[in-house]
């Protein structure tokens, strides 16, 4: 099949930046707003780590399948099934119950998950290797711009029209964007196969046999898996850490996350184009794992200095450092996998970024809840960081591409 034309890059790039966006606030929607949740509920706001669990096992499961969709209904198509999905995962959290709650959790991860191998297999076609680091960067900005969105206009809006409108509100962003991208259908997904078999345990297996069979692709995945447990324990806990124990107001508090986000955006951008041209993927991420380390252990002492200046810039430069990864492993694992294969490879790395993402917030939370400090459990995210650290040192040869 032809590839689409070269000039389709930036209306590719916009498009996937878009998704990855509402897809992101979708997922953030809750812990966004998870004190407040937490008081409707009855349950202490460390369970919000178990709500984030449930929807990465959802998002597992459906980066595993992606690339098999993928390659059958074509990227757009996948993209706008995984938007109307999270649309029916916010709705479903609208009921006040922790088993409805928890199902809508399981649906916001099933649509999450095939958006960002969707988005690899069109920028790897339409991107000149030498730019990889930096476009994959610019499109992995939606993470953290979700994130931006969510803290800025879920509090808000839960507070002036109510919670359960604030989540039909992000619904609704999903549902029209998912309308929006249609026309993208017929020339994006030209290289779609029909004649593609799905299959449960091939497309679950088949990700994971190849990502195991490189040590380049193997060290990326261990390395997501690591740098994953940082970035959501510092998104899904921070406005808790915040209301919590540095007794800031929602609304402020969902500033501080919205600023730690932005400061993600500008980070991913930054090391997207530090890595293309000063250094490598290897050495930026080994960069990337020191600062986080120096962070975490900084963290806890906000609550000491009681300086709302000093609190912003910490948690921007923690945002920039563990948000701001994503692109530059993304594009190294689009680099490093075989020909036509970048899709079914993010999807199989991206199974143990999620899988971080399961263990590690939930025990961030347990931490938390045993110590009675949000800012002692940050304080151990320096063990994550100094693995990856180790596990990018000792197999550095790995990356010859």
């Amino acid at each position: 099949m032809r590839s689409p034309p070269i000039e389709s890059s930036t209306i590719t790039l916009a498009a996937t930046l878009t998704i990855q966006s509402l897809a992101s606030m979708s997922l953030l929607t809750l812990p966004a707003i998870a004190p407040l949740i937490s008081d409707l509920l009855g349950i202490p706001t460390a369970y919000v780590g178990t709500y984030v669990a449930i929807a990465y096992v959802g998002a597992i499961i459906t980066s595993l399948l992606a690339g098999s969709t993928i390659r059958r209904f074509g990227a757009i198509r996948a993209s706008q099934a995984g938007l109307l999905t999270c649309a029916l995962g916010l709705a479903l959290c609208t009921v006040e119950s922790i088993p409805a709650m928890a199902a809508g959790a399981l649906l916001v991860g099933l649509g999450y998950g095939p958006i960002t191998p969707a988005s690899s297999h069109l920028l790897a076609r339409t991107t000149p290797a030498h730019r990889m680091s930096f476009v994959f960067s610019i499109k992995q900005t939606g993470v953290p711009m979700g994130g931006v969105l969510a803290g800025l206009i879920v509090p808000g809006l839960a507070q002036w029209i109510g919670w359960r409108e604030a989540f039909l509100a992000v619904a609704a962003a999903n549902l029209c964007c998912a309308l929006a991208i249609q026309p993208l259908c017929a020339p994006l997904d030209a290289d779609r196969d029909p004649t593609c078999k799905l299959s449960a345990g091939n497309g679950l297996i088949g990700p994971l046999r190849l990502v195991f069979s490189q040590r380049s692709l193997a060290v990326l995945a261990g390395v997501s898996f690591l740098f994953s447990i940082a970035q959501l324990s510092l998104t899904s806990y921070l406005v808790a850490f915040l209301h919590q124990d540095l007794s800031l107001e929602l609304v402020a508090a969902g500033f501080m996350l919205a600023a730690s986000q932005a400061a993600g955006v500008c980070g991913r951008l930054l090391w997207g184009y530090v890595s293309d041209h000063y250094l490598n993927a290897v050495r930026t991420l080994m960069g990337l794992s020191l600062l986080i380390a120096l962070c975490a252990l900084a963290t806890p002492l906000l609550s000491v200095i009681d300086s709302s200046l000093t609190t912003l810039i910490v948690l921007c430069l923690f945002g920039g450092c563990a948000i701001g990864w994503n692109g530059v492993y993304l594009a190294e694992v689009a680099r490093q996998a075989p020909p036509g294969q970048a899709s079914i490879a993010t999807g199989g790395t991206l199974s143990m970024t999620f899988l971080g993402v399961v263990i590690g917030p939930p025990i961030f939370g347990s931490i938390a809840s045993f110590s009675g400090s949000y800012g002692l459990a940050y304080a151990t995210l320096i063990v994550p960081a100094g693995l990856c650290l180790i596990l990018l040192w000792r197999n550095r040869d790995a990356f010859t591409r």
